[in-house]
C-alpha cells in the first residue's frame, strides 16, 4: 500500500478583521515536507499515521504541513497554493490512500469548503477505488461534498480537544481495515438543526461523549463523530451535525446518526449557553474565598479568529481596584518588542490592547514594570506542544499581564509559570480562551467561570448575523424541526 499524509490547518472565522494571507501560514507552519518539522497539534495525526503505515511495511508519501492561526478569509491565493502542492504530489505518486489533518472550517475567497474542494479534486485524479481519510476539528462545517469525497471522516470527540492522537489511532485503524477489505465504510450524517457549543466536560456531553466510544465497534457501527459546527463561519453548512460509519450498510449509518443527533437535540435546553457578563462573573470572583478562581474571557479567543488585545475584562478589573489578578494572553509584538529592548526590571508606561479591531475595546495606559522576558516558549494543548512565542510578565501594581508576539490562545498555566507567575498566589487568572483552557487550569481552579465578554466570539448564537447560514437553527428558533414535523 502506498499512502500520502497531508496537511491544511485553518478555522476561519468570516466575521473577523484580521485576514489570512502566506505570512500567516510561514507564521505558524509552512513546510512542503510536513513531518520534516517538529509536530505541532495538526500534525501530529501524520506522525502517527506515518509509524502506524511503516509498521505495516506501506510506502509514506510525505506531502504538506501548513497551518496559520484562526482568524478572519484566507487569501485564494494561498489556499490555492497548498492545494494544488498537495493534488501535484497526488497525481505523481498515485497512492493508495491519502490520509489528511485538516480543521474542517476553513473558508477561502471563492471557496467556502475548502477541505471538500480539496478532497473532491483528488477523488477526480485517484477515482472511486481510492481510499480518503480525513481527520478533523469537532468546530467544522460538515459539508455534503466533504462526505461525497471522502471515504472516512473522523472527528475530535472532546472539546477541549486532548484526543486529537486517540482519533488518529482511531482512523488509521479504519483506514487499513477498508484497505485490506475487512470493512466497506458508509457514511451518514443527521442535521440537528443547532447553533452553539459543546464542552464536553459538563454532565451531558461527558455521558454523551462516553456512549459514542462504547457504541464504536459494536453492531456494525464502525466510527461515531459529533461535528459540533463553527458558529463563528458564515457558510450554508454551518450547524451541528451528527455523523455515523456503519459497515457496508446505509441505513444502519443513518439510524445510528439519527439516534443520536436526536438525542442531542433532546438534551438542548440542558446545554444552552448561559454565562454571566463582565460584572456578574468578576463579583463572584471577589466574593470567592477559596483561590484562584480561573475566569475565561471567551468573545476575545484567538483559537475562533479574535484578535486576542480586547481589554473589556482588564478595564473592569482596573476599575474594581482588584489585586493579585494574571491575565493572559495579550497579543502585542510591538509591546514585546520594547520591552526585550527596555530588559527585565524596566519600569514603563505603555498602552496596552485595543488595537485591531472595534472588538478589541478602548487601549488602556498602564505603569507597568518588566519581571520576566522569555523566548520561544511552548505551552501544552493537551499532551502536545503549543508554540507561543516570547512571553513577557508586565506586572501594573498587582494586577499581572502576560503578552506575547505570536497571537495564540491561553491553554495551560505553564504560560504563567515558565515566566515566574505564582498562580497559587494569585486570587483569579483571566484567560483569553472559549474551552481549550479548562483541561490544563480546572484542576488547579477553586472554580471556573466561563464570562460572556464582547468581542470577536459572541455567546449569544442566535443574534450571529449570518448572511449565508438559513436562520432555521436552535436557538434562534425553538424548534426548527416544527415545520417539517408529520
Amino acid at each position: 500500500m502506498k499512502a500520502l499524509l497531508a496537511c491544511i490547518f485553518n478555522e476561519t472565522n468570516t466575521f473577523s478583521v484580521l485576514p489570512v494571507g502566506r505570512k500567516a501560514f510561514e507564521a505558524k507552519l509552512f513546510a512542503r515536507k510536513a513531518l520534516s518539522v517538529p509536530p505541532v497539534p495538526c500534525t501530529t495525526p501524520l506522525q502517527i499515521w506515518r509509524e502506524k503505515a511503516a509498521a505495516k511495511s506501506w510506502t509514506c508519501i510525505d506531502s504538506l504541513g501548513a497551518w496559520a492561526q484562526p482568524a478572519g478569509m484566507v487569501s485564494r491565493e494561498i489556499f490555492e497554493e497548498c492545494r494544488d502542492i498537495i493534488l501535484a504530489d497526488v497525481a505523481r505518486e498515485r497512492p493508495d490512500i491519502v490520509m489528511l489533518s485538516m480543521h474542517g472550517a476553513m473558508v477561502a475567497d471563492g471557496y467556502d469548503d475548502c477541505e471538500g474542494d480539496l478532497m473532491a479534486r483528488i477523488r477526480e485524479i485517484l477515482g472511486r477505488e481510492a481510499i480518503i481519510s480525513l481527520e478533523i476539528d469537532p468546530h467544522c462545517h460538515l459539508t455534503p461534498l466533504m462526505l461525497e469525497a471522502a471515504t472516512l471522516i473522523v472527528c475530535f470527540k472532546e472539546y477541549p480537544h486532548t484526543d486529537v492522537a486517540a482519533r488518529a489511532h482511531d482512523l488509521f485503524q479504519l483506514t487499513a481495515d477498508a484497505a485490506e477489505g475487512l470493512t466497506k465504510p458508509v457514511m451518514r450524517d443527521f442535521d440537528c438543526r443547532m447553533v452553539s457549543m459543546y464542552p464536553t466536560q459538563g454532565a451531558v456531553m461527558r455521558v454523551f461523549v462516553d456512549d459514542m466510544l462504547a457504541a464504536e465497534g459494536q453492531n456494525g457501527i464502525l466510527s461515531l463523530s459529533l461535528a459540533h459546527g463553527f458558529p463563528y463561519g458564515d457558510t450554508a453548512d454551518t450547524g451541528t451535525r451528527m455523523l455515523a460509519i456503519a459497515d457496508g450498510n446505509a441505513d444502519l449509518a443513518q439510524a445510528a446518526a439519527e439516534q443520536f443527533g436526536k438525542r442531542l437535540w433532546d438534551s438542548r435546553e440542558a446545554l444552552r449557553i448561559n454565562w454571566p457578563d463582565i460584572p456578574t462573573a468578576l463579583d463572584r470572583a471577589e466574593a470567592a474565598t477559596e483561590f484562584p478562581v480561573v475566569l475565561a474571557d471567551t468573545g476575545d479567543n484567538a483559537g475562533g479568529g479574535a484578535p486576542s488585545d480586547s481589554t473589556f475584562v482588564l478595564q473592569e478589573v482596573l476599575a474594581r481596584g482588584m489585586k493579585d489578578v494574571a491575565l493572559a494572553v495579550y497579543w502585542d509584538p510591538v509591546l514585546v518588542d520594547m520591552c526585550c529592548d527596555a530588559g527585565v526590571g524596566a519600569r514603563m508606561r505603555v498602552r496596552l490592547g485595543g488595537k485591531r479591531s472595534v472588538t478589541s475595546g478602548e487601549a488602556v495606559d498602564l505603569d507597568v514594570t518588566v519581571r520576566a522576558i522569555r523566548h520561544d516558549m511552548v505551552q501544552k494543548f493537551g499532551d502536545l506542544p503549543s508554540p507561543f512565542g516570547t512571553g513577557v510578565w508586565l506586572d501594573a501594581n498587582g494586577v499581572h499581564l502576560v503578552i506575547n508576539n505570536s497571537r495564540t490562545q491561553c491553554l495551560h498555566p505553564s504560560l504563567f509559570t515558565d515566566l515566574g507567575i505564582d498562580l497559587a498566589a494569585m486570587r483569579a487568572i483571566v484567560v483569553k480562551s472559549s474551552n481549550h483552557f479548562y483541561a490544563g487550569f480546572a484542576p488547579i481552579a477553586s472554580e471556573v467561570i466561563h464570562i460572556a465578554s464582547p468581542g470577536t466570539l459572541t455567546a449569544d448564537f442566535a443574534a450571529i448575523p449570518y448572511t449565508r447560514r438559513a436562520p432555521d437553527y436552535w436557538p434562534r428558533v425553538e424548534n426548527p424541526f416544527a415545520d417539517t414535523a408529520s
